[in-house]
């Protein structure tokens, strides 16, 4: 019978979560756009020496013992529901271990975090191609907001922006 089982992510962590985001950029045809490293993660997740405090959060997904997936995701506000919620950055569970309930288990256990939180809501975003992560999705009962387009100002133009402040 397999296991699943998801657990907060630890410093030992960082190299797998690091790994997995590598692949998950692999799979999405963007890992051009990776710049991060192990060291950028661990101060994201945990803090560093220099009082920097910790801006996101992290899950293992595990099957039978193994580390198969992981969840990343940090605390947003939300001035309509009145409410701070959480944004699933990444969810990313490997090829061979898909089918298992790994994914739907890492997304309730956010629901629980949110829920005990007294969070409003969880919000990701899904590539539009990714048919199959969208019917998972639908199926666990999320609505996907087809209305809505991600806005993102970067490189050259967020230090363009900047300057002119």
């Amino acid at each position: 019978m397999t296991t699943v089982r998801v657990r907060s992510a630890t410093a030992a962590d960082v190299p797998l979560m690091h790994a997995l985001i590598l692949e998950l950029a692999d799979y999405e045809r963007l890992r051009h756009e990776v710049w991060a490293t192990e060291h950028d993660l661990a101060r994201a997740l945990f803090g560093d020496d220099s009082g920097r405090a910790a801006c996101a959060e992290g899950l293992i997904g595990e099957v039978d013992g193994e580390p198969q997936g992981c969840a990343i995701f940090f605390t947003t506000y939300s001035t309509f529901v009145g409410k701070p919620g959480l944004w699933l950055e990444d969810l990313f569970v490997l090829p061979a271990a898909r089918g298992r309930g790994l994914g739907a288990a890492m997304l309730r256990r956010l629901a629980r975090l949110a829920a005990e939180r007294n969070y409003g809501r969880v919000d990701w975003a899904v590539l539009d191609w990714n048919e199959s992560a969208i019917g998972f999705y639908r199926g666990l009962g999320a609505r996907v907001l087809d209305e809505w387009r991600i806005c993102r100002l970067d490189g050259e133009a967020l230090a363009a922006q900047a300057a002119k402040g």
